[in-house]
């Protein structure tokens, strides 16, 4: 899995201090965008009249305890399905080495042409090779 460590900031928090569930998405996105430069890509890229992206079409959380402000939540990253042109991401947010929140992600592959919907493609067949490092082992 990738490991995207990340401090709790004040803005990040509710009223008590307690990182807002809303966040997590946010922070798992940071943990997708980390994992791309590290792969020599980006979550973004133009090119002529338009851009290669992954739009997100599906999230899904589940909590079992609290971070707080400052505190170093490690977001682990790995890939659950890669398909022609999606990726379904899992995310495991640790505090000290203790699991706090689970959640998944799927993001498409697609051509955003200027004025024009997302159109999906074929993820590049190198990035493909590149993600299939970080597949995690099937559930038994």
């Amino acid at each position: 899995m990738f490991v995207y460590p990340r401090r709790v900031e004040f803005r990040d928090t509710d009223c008590a201090g307690i990182l807002h569930f809303s966040v997590y998405l946010l922070y798992m996105e940071e943990a997708e965008h980390a994992l791309l430069r590290h792969l020599g890509s980006s979550v973004h890229r133009h090119e002529g009249d338009g851009v290669w992206s992954w739009p997100r079409v599906a999230t899904s959380f589940r909590y079992s305890a609290a971070a707080r402000f400052e505190d170093v939540v490690e977001v682990k990253l790995g890939v659950r399905e890669l398909g022609r042109t999606s990726v379904v991401y899992e995310s495991r947010f640790e505090l000290c080495g203790r699991r706090i929140a689970e959640g998944s992600m799927t993001s498409v592959y697609c051509w955003i042409a200027r004025g024009q919907s997302p159109k999906k493609h074929e993820i590049p067949a190198d990035l493909r090779r590149s993600l299939e490092a970080y597949l995690l082992p099937a559930e038994s």
